[in-house]
């Protein structure tokens, strides 16, 4: 089980921009690692949607956000042409990372997949706060709030 405080886990997961992608390449910043269901549903698109209106405040506070899912790499191309996504999306479609950070279980009427949880991870690459079963339409201004306490918490404002 992760906890706050925890060492959050590498991985080498495929990204949209075509390149592959590592934790410890965005050490010295903080990283909102964000896990969802599937690329174009209503949840999924919503909490995306938040997420990129406020990517330019969560970049203000040095962090970048992250999106991870099993979709492959062109079913999140579509989605980041459909709704001109800013920032990048991993492809997970063995759910290692995915189960890694314990994102996947019982979904309730959904069945058994990814979980709808999200990490923010420290610049030293250490767990923030563990947020689980967000909510999609106020979950980035939650984001922004968690950001701003760990500033505080840093010392720097």
């Amino acid at each position: 089980m992760l906890s706050e405080g925890d060492m959050a886990p590498d991985f080498k997961l495929a990204g949209s921009d075509g390149r592959t992608h590592s934790l410890k390449e965005l050490n010295g910043k903080y990283v909102v690692l964000y896990f969802y269901p599937k690329d174009n549903t209503p949840g999924c698109t919503m909490e995306a949607n938040n997420f990129n209106k406020r990517l330019d405040d969560i970049r203000k506070l040095n962090a970048e956000v992250i999106g991870i899912s099993k979709d492959d790499l062109k079913s999140h191309g579509k989605f980041i042409n459909r709704h001109d996504l800013k920032f990048l999306l991993l492809s997970d479609v063995e759910s290692k990372t995915i189960k890694d950070y314990r994102a996947y279980g019982d979904r309730g009427i959904f069945g058994v997949g990814t979980l709808r949880n999200t990490y923010l991870i420290g610049k030293d690459g250490k767990i923030i706060k563990i947020f689980e079963k967000v909510n999609p339409k106020s979950h980035a201004d939650e984001i922004i709030s968690a950001l701003k306490e760990a500033e505080m918490k840093s010392g720097v404002t």
